[in-house]
């Protein structure tokens, strides 16, 4: 028992330590997927200690695991409702309430009807899809009477891409940032009562050790739609499967630089991947939204067969109210040196993607 503690102990501090490592590589990045999970660990481990037969050095190590907890912990209490962020009111000059559903469906999920019956249950104004390809577009068209609007990226390699909605979209871009077979969306949109904004849907590839051997392309794709944002003079949302957590640095990095606000924080970790197994549940289907667009509701749904929960958000648009602007973090110019060299990375690497992805 107690080598299975010391065994326990130092695997928590290698995986604390490893994401410190500016590296760029899978190995240095993914363990700050798991940090909710590494946290569970250390709290195991701790008790786990007193069950064992203590040698020399035992208060040592469980000062150790505290010390561990207390860094995660710091850095994990900002996305729950531990973390007390200002509550705000709809008023009258504000828009109507707008909802919207974003989904990674899985290419390789087949139970398009689940997906359907999910969208007709929550009748969101918008929804985007990401992975969607040929078969999925042809199966959504069921849905098209209600969601007049749309914009379709058919791809077969696991990145197409295809958003629906009631609103009219008044322009719709496809950006391809760092590679011409990973789509970016932008879409400008007005409702009925007469407020504009802007929608972007990303899904930038992970970095892992079955995909892309760095981050280079998701940091670089992540940080150039933040410049592209910082350049828009509207409400701004952007959502999707970024393949990265809300804590990470280029995340932190893509805020600043995006002067966006991320609505987890005094929220909760809104965990959507792998929808299977809860206790390995990771939140990288992230959004984020400018000062004007105020969250009322953030949440995931039901599974529908894909490996990530959808995600549902309910907001409003409020150019009148200024109270989120204390939310927004600026970079400095250091981090803006350090975004540009991310940028120039990410459109250097030579991701190694197949045109036409089948199942395994």
């Amino acid at each position: 028992m107690w080598s299975a503690y010391l065994i326990l102990m130092g695997l928590l501090i290698l995986l604390t330590l490893l994401p410190k490592i500016q590296n760029q590589h899978w190995i240095f990045r993914v363990p700050e997927f798991g940090k909710i999970q590494i946290t569970y660990f250390i709290v195991i481990t701790f008790f786990l200690g007193f069950f064992t037969q203590p040698s020399e050095g035992f208060w040592y190590y469980q000062g150790i695991l505290l010390i561990l907890f207390v860094h995660h912990g710091a850095i994990l209490v900002k996305y729950t409702p531990l973390y007390r962020v200002k509550k705000h009111h709809q008023r009258n000059q504000s828009s109507q309430k707008l909802h919207f559903v974003s989904a990674n469906v899985y290419q390789f999920n087949t139970e398009y009807n689940r997906f359907i019956r999910l969208i007709e249950k929550c009748k969101p104004e918008m929804f985007l899809t990401m992975e969607s390809n040929s078969d999925w577009e042809k199966a959504l068209r069921v849905l098209e009477n209600d969601y007049p609007y749309s914009h379709k990226i058919t791809l077969e390699n696991t990145y197409g891409m295809h958003f629906y909605s009631k609103i009219q979209i008044k322009n719709a871009i496809t950006h391809y940032f760092v590679a011409d077979d990973i789509p970016s969306i932008e879409i400008h949109l007005e409702t009925e009562d007469g407020f504009s904004f802007v929608f972007f849907g990303v899904h930038p590839p992970p970095p892992s050790p079955t995909e892309e051997q760095t981050s280079k392309e998701r940091d670089g794709d992540l940080l150039s739609i933040a410049k592209r944002v910082k350049d828009i003079h509207k409400p701004v949302m952007v959502v999707g499967d970024f393949n990265n957590v809300a804590w990470s640095k280029s995340s932190i990095l893509f805020r600043k630089t995006s002067l966006l606000i991320d609505p987890r924080i005094g929220r909760a970790f809104v965990s959507t991947f792998h929808a299977k197994y809860q206790l390995l549940r990771f939140p990288i289907d992230l959004m984020f939204h400018s000062e004007d667009i105020f969250i009322k509701k953030l949440t995931t749904l039901e599974n529908f067969g894909s490996d990530h929960l959808p995600v549902y958000c309910e907001f409003f648009i409020d150019h009148h109210n200024e109270e989120q602007e204390e939310r927004i973090e600026v970079a400095n110019s250091e981090e803006k040196a350090e975004a540009e060299k991310m940028i120039q990375e990410g459109k250097m690497e030579d991701g190694e993607r197949d045109a036409i992805v089948t199942e395994g």
